[in-house]
């Protein structure tokens, strides 16, 4: 099952506010329990929270074709990742998704999943650019909050081991819409430039040209912007702050004294 026939399946979950009104049947007892219950929830573990990307990842790479080693697309990959081993710490893990849409994803624990339509159209200095802000987004938390989030919110809203030491056994339903939340998570303006920052940082302590990063997103922003497009397109092709943050990071990659590599065409795959 590829993610996009996923879109649209699965509904996240969401609290609900109910208005107080004077005339209405009110049971204090059922609220107080509610809100002690979101309370608990809320001092998730590190350990829980490992748990629960562990059965995401897990589901994902279940539910999605995982490209063999002996594919080009993988050999490709190993070979711009060879020396990157971790991010502060954080063990990574790469793999390919034979996908049609055009993204790439971190998750917290530091898996990476690349999909074959963007390494189609990505140079291997543009490919490195969007991998290394998706692993700013791990670096900065980012992706870590928005799964606990959705885990609160969602997933986990009326689970017993959210408010307890135990971890639960997510559906298939939660886990997909787990992985939704993954792959088209909405991060800030201010998420999005930390994200660029650190991922320029993690680029350069990792011999790699910056400056893949800023023409990645040149090329995402004036790529197809329609109905078909991916959602990382319609991101960087609508969002109003892309040139600015274009602009950051050629300024920094030329300030840093790194040479913009010629433009060319991606790399083949097969």
């Amino acid at each position: 099952m590829k993610l996009k026939h996923l879109i649209g399946a699965f509904l996240f979950g969401a609290l609900c506010v109910m208005p107080f009104e004077a005339s209405a049947q009110f049971n204090l007892g059922k609220a107080v329990k509610a809100v002690s219950k979101t309370a608990q929830a809320l001092t998730l573990t590190d350990e829980q929270m490992a748990a629960y990307v562990k059965q995401s990842v897990d589901w994902m790479d279940k539910n999605n074709p995982v490209l063999p080693e002996d594919n080009e697309y993988v050999k490709r990959l190993r070979r711009l990742t060879a020396n990157i081993k971790d991010a502060d710490g954080i063990p990574l893990n790469f793999k390919v998704y034979d996908v049609i849409d055009v993204n790439a994803f971190a998750c917290p624990d530091g898996s990476v999943r690349v999909f074959t339509s963007l390494m189609d159209i990505m140079t291997d200095d543009e490919l490195m650019g969007v991998i290394g802000h998706e692993i700013g987004h791990v670096l900065k938390r980012h992706s870590k909050n928005a799964m606990k989030q959705e885990l609160l919110t969602g997933a986990l809203k009326d689970a017993a081991g959210a408010a307890s030491n135990k971890v639960a056994q997510l559906t298939d339903s939660q886990l997909g819409a787990i992985s939704q939340n993954l792959l088209n998570a909405k991060y800030s303006q201010k998420q999005e430039s930390e994200a660029d920052e650190c991922g320029y940082d993690f680029l350069v302590a990792n011999g790699l040209n910056p400056w893949g990063m800023a023409m990645a997103f040149e090329k995402l922003s004036s790529s197809e912007s329609g109905a078909k497009a991916s959602t990382i397109q319609k991101m960087f092709s609508s969002h109003p702050d892309t040139q600015k943050r274009i602009k950051r990071m050629s300024e920094r990659a030329e300030k840093d004294g790194y040479k913009k590599p010629e433009a060319s065409a991606p790399v083949a795959n097969e």
